[in-house]
């Protein structure tokens, strides 16, 4: 018998059996792996599979996800407790009196003060001052952006009048004037700190991430506790909103300025703050302008919210209308709204173009004495209109001058929803659909998180934030489900959870579709571009009155609106993600022969993933504050409390719902926000 040799080390080592061969000679080619194999292969999948497994099979022979009563602590009696103690401290606490009471009183002063301002300069005053600035902020010269931006703010102020909506608008204004200056200042002061600062940056880092997946609800209920209904509470909300983005985008700035030009300054002898004055602060100017949009918009969509919290405007035009079904009065009051959107966005938006435009040294000094002179004559101005403006013409739009479009809108909604609604042959309507989303989407899935027990849930949570993110992630998501139960809103969390779910499967189809579509197709990129560009600069308010005409007031009414509002931003990220796959990869894919589709599912797709999965996260966030405001639409659950809670001043059952809600986006953005775009210490 011949002793079997061992191959040396490179040498392959081969058998003396002949390979299996087919009938006609060819040699027989495996079979491809089974799919337990594959499964084998991959534990993170598996894991996920058997996670999912469990909360099937649990639900199924369960049939009950009630979190255990024992679990709960009574926090509704505490909070009556502290909302009674407020009440009746709050004119003679020394908290009140000497620190909460000022801020309150000049909040409320500065608000008052540019309303008084805009009466005494009167509607011509008003629209002159407010024309020149939108020229100045162009560029103050004869070019086509600085005439452009002119003659929107112009059109914009005419628009408000003749829709009879000049008094909501100016209080708006005037809300929205003190608003951004405070949030800039504070935006700009914590940006600066965090820009300068990694300790600084380090200890903001984790608050703003937390504020960033916070519904715009939960601003308003701590504030209301602390400073009541009415304009006080509204502002302070706003500027606490709308303040992160000044800020991070500052830091951002700050962080990336051109490492030689910070060299050359230090060289030739700049202090700490030289540099920061003639190097880092002019460098980080247009991230800061970004900044400035953004808080801007933000800052808008909040003040309309704040209506629900005594904030008067074009808020309480819209929430008033809503309350009643006026849909036509919503509809003009939300026209005013897009307009004043539309408006900010291009100024500020003109104000960053003019700042990156290069134009040579004399150019520069002649074009900076004349805005000089320009913004002179606008305060010079503001002071004569101030005077004399209510001589010159009345304080508000001209009611001769109005027109009155709320019942040919309310006319032309009522045939929509008769015609579009239900009147479609065959098909039924948007009414139909919307009642068959509920009853074949919204209803099963809610009775399978309300059927699932707790614990499968919890475990599902941790594998998948375990998978995606970090075990930091998944411990965060199971904690946060455990604050929920703990509070006694189990049932109702899964309720609006399940809206959540629904608005997020129809938001990442249509989003990554027309994303795919933006990324490969030049003219959808063209045409879904300035749609886009409108609805991003849309408050969340406004989609409400478009749906209800549509839908009427159901939980699909709340779901359509969220896909609509949080559509561009995945749409936007999705073929962003697409465009910039490596291209020496597609190159490579396309030498070795892959058609069109093949790139798309095996190399775009697969190298995008990290995109998709931050569009995913946005799609997250942005669904689940549409969800809860569409609490006002027939949404239900835990929306409905934190609306009722509001505009009741009930503590105990608004803060409790807003802390639920928290809860369910802090876990849903951990457990769908890739590890690797996550900040890490």
């Amino acid at each position: 018998m011949s002793t079997p040799t061992i191959p040396e080390q490179g040498e392959q080592k081969t058998s003396d059996a002949p390979s299996p061969r087919q009938p006609d000679g060819r040699p027989e080619q495996q079979a491809p792996p089974s799919g337990l194999a594959v499964l084998a292969r991959s534990p993170k999948v598996l894991a996920v599979l058997v996670a999912v497994l469990v909360v099937v099979v649990s639900a199924a022979v369960g049939g009950s996800g009630v979190w255990p009563q024992g679990w709960t602590i009574d926090i509704r009696t505490p909070l009556n407790d502290l909302d009674g103690w407020l009440v009746d401290n709050r004119e003679k606490s020394p908290i009140f009196l000497y620190f909460l009471l000022h801020i309150s009183n000049s909040a409320e002063s500065s608000v008052d003060a540019i309303i008084s301002l805009f009466d005494a300069m009167g509607w011509i005053g008003v629209t002159v001052v407010g024309t020149l600035v939108g020229w100045a902020a162009g560029g103050s010269d004869l070019s086509r952006r600085a005439l452009r931006t002119g003659g929107t703010t112009l059109g914009v102020f005419i628009a408000c009048g003749v829709l009879n909506m000049w008094a909501p608008t100016m209080e708006t204004l005037a809300l929205m004037t003190v608003a951004v200056f405070a949030a800039a200042v504070l935006g700009l002061l914590l940006g600066l700190g965090a820009g300068l600062s990694d300790r600084f940056e380090k200890i903001l880092r984790p608050v703003f991430d937390t504020m960033q997946v916070m519904p715009a609800f939960a601003y308003l209920l701590p504030l209301l506790l602390m400073f009541g209904v009415g304009v006080p509470s509204a502002l302070i909300a706003t500027v606490i909103y709308a303040a992160p983005p000044m800020a991070r985008l500052t830091s951002l700035g700050l962080r990336s300025a051109d490492p030689a030009a910070l060299e050359a300054s230090a060289s030739l002898g700049a202090s700490h703050w030289q540099r920061l004055w003639t190097a880092r602060l002019p460098l980080a100017r247009k991230q800061m302008m970004l900044g400035l949009n953004q808080a801007i918009m933000m800052c808008l969509s909040m003040v309309v919210l704040a209506s629900l919290i005594g904030s008067e405007g074009l808020g309480d035009e819209i929430y008033q209308a809503l309350g009643s079904l006026d849909v036509g009065t919503a509809l003009t009051a939300g026209v005013a709204v897009v307009l004043i959107a539309v408006l900010l966005d291009r100024t500020t938006a003109a104000a960053g173009e003019r700042l990156d435009a290069t134009v040579t040294v004399g150019a520069t000094r002649l074009m900076a004495r004349i805005r000089m002179a320009v913004w002179g004559l606008v305060l010079a101005l503001i002071g004569v209109f101030s005077a004399v403006g209510s001589s010159i013409g009345e304080r508000e739009w001209p009611d001769v001058w109005t027109v009155d479009v709320t019942r040919p809108l309310q006319s032309a909604v009522d045939w929509l929803t008769e015609t579009i609604g239900s009147g479609i042959p065959v098909l039924g309507g948007t009414v139909v659909w919307a009642k068959g989303f509920t009853v074949y989407v919204l209803n099963p899935l809610r009775s399978g998180l309300e059927t699932t027990p707790w614990w499968a849930l919890a475990l599902l949570v941790g594998v998948i934030g375990w998978i995606v993110g970090t075990w930091r992630a998944a411990l965060t998501g199971v904690i946060c489900l455990g604050l929920i139960g703990m509070m006694g809103l189990w049932e109702k969390s899964m309720d609006t959870f399940s809206q959540v779910i629904g608005g997020l499967v129809l938001t990442m189809v249509i989003g990554i579709v027309l994303g795919i579509l933006t990324a490969r197709v030049e003219r959808v990129e063209r045409m879904l571009r300035p749609v886009l560009d409108t609805m991003q600069t849309m408050p969340q308010f406004v989609y409400l009155i478009p749906v209800i005409a549509l839908v009427g007031l159901s939980r699909s009414a709340g779901i359509i609106a969220a896909v609509i509002y949080a559509c561009p931003a995945v749409i936007r990220i999705t073929a962003q993600g697409l465009r910039y796959v490596d291209p020496a990869a597609m190159e490579a894919s396309r030498s070795l022969g892959a058609t069109s589709r093949q790139q798309l599912l095996g190399v775009q797709l697969p190298l995008a993933r990290k995109s998709l999965l931050v569009g995913v996260n946005q799609g997250v966030v942005l669904v689940l504050s549409m969800v809860v405001i569409a609490g006002l639409i027939g949404g239900g659950a835990l929306g409905y409390d934190v609306v009722q809670g509001l505009s009741k001043g009930d503590l105990s059952q608004g803060l409790p719902a807003g802390i639920a809600i928290v809860c369910l986006g802090i876990m849903l953005d951990r457990i769908t926000q890739p590890a690797g775009e996550r900040p890490r210490d």
